[in-house]
């Protein structure tokens, strides 16, 4: 019985384990695309902004 419950312990750390890695993952993808946009939406300003003092 005590085996079990270490087995079982030692399952969901690892499912959570998993689970922290799969957040870290998604996060830092969304921090590039967040950056990506911004970068984009910087450069039209810009391209706008430069355009309209010519």
């Amino acid at each position: 019985m005590m085996d079990t419950g270490n087995a079982n312990k030692a399952r969901n750390r690892q499912i959570a384990q998993n689970e922290e890695a799969k957040q870290v993952a998604g996060s830092a993808r969304v921090s590039v695309w967040a950056i990506a946009m911004a970068v984009v939406v910087g450069g039209i300003l810009f391209t706008l902004g430069w355009l309209s003092l010519r």
